[in-house]
């Protein structure tokens, strides 16, 4: 395995390993991910034995445009549409009634297919060249912090993979929202930098607010994820330094301080994460940020993060 800078060759050799079954790193906008061909049932397999994921977490499948949708999709509803045509590419994901051709591994057996295209041009290129829908899940071990910089891709995944493309630090950070379009009313089961306000702008209406279904129609529904090793403690202020968002580290060592900013506080939140755990550290205290719709996608990954 090595670490590559996105070449025409380079994206060449990883398509053309796609295509035989085999698995690449890929970069996204959201994390990087492990990617295959999403319509082969080997590959997909493979991905789940690397990862160490279980067969009842559904996988999404990412496509280089909407006009792809009928490749993997039953039916879409003009909402569906609409919402691709605002958000698109971009780190959003609908569920939708799956087409027959999609295994029944890559949607861990349900009768819908979580779908998106990506907002990144190595990513949207490698789709191309590959000539399939392509699954990607984090590049993480199951449960772990998903990485957001090639070199965060963990040496376990990196010795099971044909190639790390290296497409620089995510622009976004945290994985995608996602939508699921396929019961009675639209309904968020991940939040993400897609907020709800912005959904609910495209729907004209308020989106629901019930409990989720046992059954898990997308990736990121499991009580703990997003995890490093160390136990994180939540606070909701930490008494040392300035007031604000903050990681400590143990006694005698110094502390991080985080953006004010949340869309910059989902860039780092990963790679600090992987920087603390790296070093080692039991315990990490992380002060909670702020309650509002923006830092919704935050405060999911951080309440996973800490759960035991």
């Amino acid at each position: 395995m090595s670490i590559c800078k996105p070449t025409v060759e380079s994206i060449r050799v990883a398509a053309k390993a796609i295509r035989e079954g085999g698995v690449v790193v890929m970069p996204t906008e959201t994390v990087y991910g492990l990617a295959c061909d999403a319509m082969s049932e080997s590959a997909v397999l493979s991905v789940f034995a690397i990862k160490g994921r279980p067969a009842e977490n559904p996988l999404i499948v990412h496509l280089s445009s909407t006009e792809e949708l009928e490749r993997v999709v039953h039916s879409v509803p003009d909402i569906a549409f609409q919402l691709a045509e605002r958000f698109w590419p971009g780190p959003f994901t609908m569920v939708l009634p799956k087409a027959a051709e999609v295994p029944d591994c890559t949607t861990a057996g349900l009768v819908t297919v979580a779908v998106r295209v990506p907002n990144h041009p190595v990513a949207l290129a490698l789709i191309r060249e590959s000539g399939c829908p392509i699954a990607a899940p984090s590049a993480n071990m199951f449960t772990r912090i998903s990485p957001t910089r090639a070199e965060d891709v963990d040496g376990e995944i990196q010795g099971r993979v044909t190639m790390v493309l290296d497409g620089g630090p995510c622009d976004v950070g945290l994985e995608s929202t996602v939508l699921d379009l396929s019961g009675a009313e639209p309904q968020i089961l991940r939040p993400g930098s897609v907020t709800r306000a912005d959904i609910e702008a495209v729907l004209g209406k308020p989106l629901g607010a019930g409990a989720l279904s046992s059954v898990r129609k997308s990736p990121g529904l499991y009580r703990r994820h997003y995890a490093p090793r160390a136990k994180v403690v939540l606070v909701e202020r930490l008494e040392v330094g300035q007031p604000g968002l903050t990681f400590l580290e143990p006694t005698g060592r110094s502390q991080i301080r985080m953006p004010l900013d949340s869309k910059a506080y989902a860039v780092n939140l990963y790679s600090v994460l992987k920087r603390l755990d790296e070093l080692g550290f039991d315990e990490i205290g992380i002060e909670l940020p702020p309650v509002s719709s923006e830092w919704e996608a935050i405060h999911d990954r951080l309440k996973k993060a800490s759960a035991s």
